[in-house]
């Protein structure tokens, strides 16, 4: 199957005080990534519910792709990362809408 849609995963960007500590700038960089779209099972929409999540797209990419974002972007919309499922040289990826963001 092709990856036909688009999503982008996004990277916070940090800067340094006079510590040397790392602090967020509320900005980010992103990582544009080719990926399938997929529904949410019923059973997994329940199941998830059933612990305060609100699963909303599911999406499929190469494992090597993903190097632990929380957050992505998709048709201008942010989700965050919820679950990722790894199966041989793919990955799955269920997110939920970032309610914070958009």
């Amino acid at each position: 199957m092709r990856h036909n849609d688009v999503i982008y995963f996004l990277i916070p960007e940090t800067r340094e005080d006079e510590l040397g500590q790392k602090i967020p700038t509320g900005n980010y960089n992103e990582r544009m990534v080719y990926a399938n779209q997929y529904s949410i099972s019923q059973s997994e929409f329940y199941n998830a519910s059933a612990q305060g999540l609100k699963p909303e797209k599911e999406f499929e990419i190469y494992s090597f792709e993903y190097q632990g974002e929380d957050l992505l972007r998709h048709e201008g919309t942010t989700y965050h990362i919820i679950r990722g499922s790894t199966s041989g040289e793919k990955m799955r990826i269920t997110c939920e809408k970032d309610v914070g963001n958009g």
